[in-house]
């Protein structure tokens, strides 16, 4: 990446994304990696998965463990207070968008 501004920018991206898709159902890591690819970040999962325990710990996510064919998997979900944090990363965004690209 071509500067430090631009990581830490990508980086609130990331999270803003993880933030919408939990709005819309309970994921699990290895689906929002795939999702994430899709937008053109490809993180591994030592980047992704200290990502989802500090939206957790900040309490934007929650996370509800389930038997999945014998085997624990974690699916995180949107909390109040990451739905409140979606909404004002939103108005930020379009804010940003209208003074820089009109």
């Amino acid at each position: 990446m071509d500067s430090k501004i631009l990581r830490k920018l990508f980086l609130g991206f990331i999270e803003i994304h993880i933030l919408y898709h939990a709005k819309k159902k309970p994921f699990y890591g290895s689906w929002i990696m795939e999702e994430l690819k899709h937008h053109g970040y490809d993180i591994s999962p030592g980047t992704l998965y200290p990502i989802l325990h500090t939206l957790c710990r900040e309490g934007l996510l929650s996370v509800e463990e389930q038997n999945v064919n014998g085997k624990i998997r974690k699916y995180y979900s949107i909390t109040k207070e990451g739905e409140d944090v979606l909404i004002k990363a939103k108005e930020k965004a379009l804010e940003l968008i209208n003074e820089i690209g009109g």
